[in-house]
């Protein structure tokens, strides 16, 4: 089975994917004037003062922390392992490369969500690449739009927001306590079930709790360890540098990588862990209380600064510079090496409750994105079964093995991203129209 998934996973990741992927960031950024850059302190200021004035579900800070919720897990902390275990030091260079023009696209996207965003039957906001794509692009695109749904489906059903997530929660506790399989898959479920059954509110509401300070705990341990280890520093980074560009020796446990490797594990993981260009995002956009899309736009391209520039960096140096990458563990386990280096007396519990609120957010913001691609395609009647189905899904997820788990989150993370890229560079056009009404409106506002 793990090989069969290995050629589907070499066949939707190879070259024409990354070409699609990062060509669609650059000819965003080129279009845009190099927002991700120019415009980031305003966006890093909306997070905090968007007035969230206007239709919507809940307020444009909720939607980002949702959309953070989703995005930051278990792709920081086991995604930065895996992809460093298999590229080398090079492939977190490549994660840079894929956030900083994911950047752009995930600018355009939520964009284009709130400006084609709809009301489902029960009232509540519906958005998302399959509402743009339909509405934007036109009916007759439909099937492109059903495309993606169903693969947004899938992708909360058997990829990023249930096996994977579920698997390093388990594994990491299992690690650190020693805890059963079963106890800590029971909990989790009915911990997941509790929050999901209330909808997005209710995930919007845990997530505004949660990510904030779990992504600030996360930063003062990771930057504590770089501190303990500076001396290693300028060679860690020397060694991402020169990795992005030339292969990287077999050493230790690890068995060498070639600059291909290292380019597609960075932008894969890079692709797990922020989502850019995903259209998952979008869908949490959408539900954002704001009159200008563009605004919206703004603050969510902002989760893909926070998701892999900060947090992921900083998962991916401690790695190198405690020398664990070259050592024989993986995934989880490797990270948790880490954090025992740095702190031998509670480090792994440090890293275990970073991992395990991570991925639980994870699941919840994904559980959510699953749920408006079902209502996409079969309607509102369909919410319960879904949410019931994704539950149990949950509890049966920690039962698969790792390499298995990373390489089917892969393929439906591709397939997902196909009709979305698509539509990205169909709407360009639009996104560039929105983003100068919207700064002539800020002019306008000064005057």
């Amino acid at each position: 089975m793990l090989d069969i998934l290995n050629a589907i996973d070499d066949l939707v990741w190879g070259p024409p994917m990354l070409i699609l992927l990062v060509g669609t960031g650059i000819l965003l950024t080129i279009r845009l004037g190099l927002i991700q850059v120019l415009k980031l302190p305003m966006a890093l200021k909306l997070i905090f003062s968007a007035k969230s004035d206007g239709e919507g579900d809940v307020s444009s800070f909720k939607a980002l922390c949702t959309a953070l919720a989703a995005t930051v897990g278990t792709g920081n902390i086991v995604g930065v392992a895996t992809a460093i275990k298999a590229g080398g030091p090079g492939a977190l260079f490549w994660m840079w490369m894929a956030a900083f023009f994911g950047m752009a696209t995930k600018y355009a996207e939520c964009l284009l969500a709130v400006k084609y965003r709809t009301v489902d039957k029960n009232g509540n906001i519906a958005g998302g690449p399959m509402h743009y794509i339909e509405l934007g692009l036109g009916k007759k695109y439909k099937p492109l739009a059903t495309a993606f749904a169903v693969c947004g489906v899938m992708c909360a059903y058997f990829g990023i927001g249930s096996f994977a997530q579920v698997n390093s929660i388990v594994d990491i506790v299992n690690i650190t306590l020693g805890t059963d399989v079963i106890i800590t898959s029971a909990i989790l479920t009915v911990l997941i079930a509790v929050v999901t059954i209330g909808g997005l509110k209710s995930i919007a509401a845990v997530a505004e709790m949660i990510v904030p300070g779990m992504a600030a705990i996360y930063f003062v341990c990771t930057v504590g360890i770089l501190i303990m280890f500076s001396d290693q520093l300028p060679g860690a980074i020397s060694a991402v540098i020169s990795g992005a560009f030339s292969p990287t020796a077999a050493q230790g446990g690890f068995l060498g990588a070639t600059v291909m490797l290292a380019m597609r594990s960075g932008v894969a993981r890079g692709v797990f862990s922020n989502e850019s260009g995903l259209g998952s995002a979008p869908i949490a956009a959408a539900a954002a209380k704001t009159k200008w899309p563009a605004e919206q736009g703004l603050v969510s391209m902002t989760g893909t600064f926070i998701d892999t520039i900060i947090i992921c960096t900083l998962t991916g140096l401690c790695l190198i510079v405690t020398g664990v990458w070259c050592g024989d563990t993986k995934g989880a386990a490797m990270t948790a090496s880490a954090f025992a280096l740095g702190y031998p007396t509670f480090g792994k519990v440090l890293l275990m409750v970073g991992l395990v609120l991570f991925a639980f957010t994870t699941s919840l913001g994904w559980n959510y994105y699953g749920e408006r691609c079902a209502e996409y395609v079969f309607g509102t009647r369909v919410i319960l079964p879904y949410r019931i189905i994704f539950i149990l899904i949950i509890a049966s997820a920690p039962f698969l093995k790792l390499e298995e788990i990373w390489a089917l989150a892969d393929i439906v993370n591709g397939l997902m991203a196909i009709p979305n890229l698509i539509a990205l560079l169909g709407l360009s056009g639009v996104v560039v129209a929105e983003t100068k009404a919207y700064m002539k409106h800020l002019q306008e506002e000064k005057q």
